[in-house]
């Protein structure tokens, strides 16, 4: 980790700029601090130590949870909480990332996406979250790189730190919402065949991936992935290379051009041929021409 990022730690628990304050420390010798509250959000980021964090929940007994690398917790404004320091001798290691209710609220304005921890948080009490090796190498590269804009005197600086913020906050919010929605085990195959039948039986009508996602009730991001891990193309792909493969029958099969296209999901003839020919090397028309069927001892 980048020293010249490191934060000298101090115990304010209060917010000196408007919208943000992102914090990378490494300490030993820390002591355990008492409860305190905060009238922002905080997003604390395990890295390292011997550590438990105890939280009081709104509607039940405290919580005290022991941290491993790759913890995530989003603490909301007003909720009681601290670090428990076990070990002083072992190095301690976070990021603490505080934003104001005003700026997640201007977030949530721009994009309901953003607001996926936040509601998790404040309708059920869902603090802490777990983020495998994949994910936390990631959040790090992220949180080092609005670091170093901070840190930065370089032109566009505001512009680029919210252009990081809500690399951040977006990146949190799929990360934990495609684990929630994520299918367990041996799931995975069968969902991906439903998805598969799906589309065949509907490929006649409107198909996005936010619709499969919604009529499947997971994760439109957790659907590409699926197609991507499984068939290496992303869903639009797969369905417009069935939609093309049925138009290719169809052509052949002696129907006329325009009524397939129509038929088939495309919306105009321009978008149909710059596919069919990109898929399969001549236009529509030459393609009827040469591979048509024979009827009646003409083609």
């Amino acid at each position: 980790m980048k020293n010249n990022l490191r934060s000298a730690f101090n115990t304010r628990q209060y917010m000196v700029s408007r919208d943000f304050e992102l914090y990378y420390y490494s300490d030993v010798g820390m002591k355990t601090l008492k409860m305190h509250k905060h009238d922002y959000y905080e997003f604390y980021f395990f890295l390292a130590g011997e550590v438990s964090l105890e939280v009081e929940m709104p509607f039940s007994d405290t919580i005290k949870k022991e941290l491993s690398p790759g913890d995530l917790i989003l603490i909301p404004p007003g909720i009681k909480h601290h670090s428990v320091i076990k070990n002083e001798e072992a190095p301690y290691r976070r990021f603490v990332f505080w934003i104001s209710t005003e700026y997640c609220e201007q977030l949530m304005k721009e994009s309901p996406d953003y607001g996926y921890l936040f509601q998790q948080a404040a309708s059920f009490g869902r603090y802490f979250y777990a983020l495998n090796s994949a994910d936390y190498h990631a959040v790090i590269s992220k949180f080092l790189r609005l670091l170093e804009e901070i840190h930065s005197d370089r032109y566009g600086k505001n512009a680029a730190e919210n252009l990081c913020i809500r690399d951040i906050v977006l990146t949190l919010n799929r990360i934990i919402y495609d684990e929630n929605n994520r299918p367990k085990g041996g799931d995975e195959e069968s969902l991906f065949q439903s998805l598969i039948s799906y589309i065949e039986a509907n490929i006649e009508q409107p198909l996005s991936l936010d619709f499969l996602a919604k009529e499947f009730y997971v994760s439109k991001f957790y659907v590409s992935h699926l197609f991507k891990d499984i068939l290496g193309i992303s869903p639009h792909q797969y369905i417009l290379k069935k939609r093309l493969a049925l138009c290719r029958d169809a052509v052949v099969s002696g129907n006329v051009i325009s009524a397939v296209y129509e038929r088939y999901g495309f919306r105009d003839y321009s978008n149909f041929f710059k596919a069919f020919k990109k898929e399969f090397g001549i236009s529509p028309k030459e393609y009827q021409n040469l591979y048509g069927v024979i009827k009646n001892g003409t083609q």
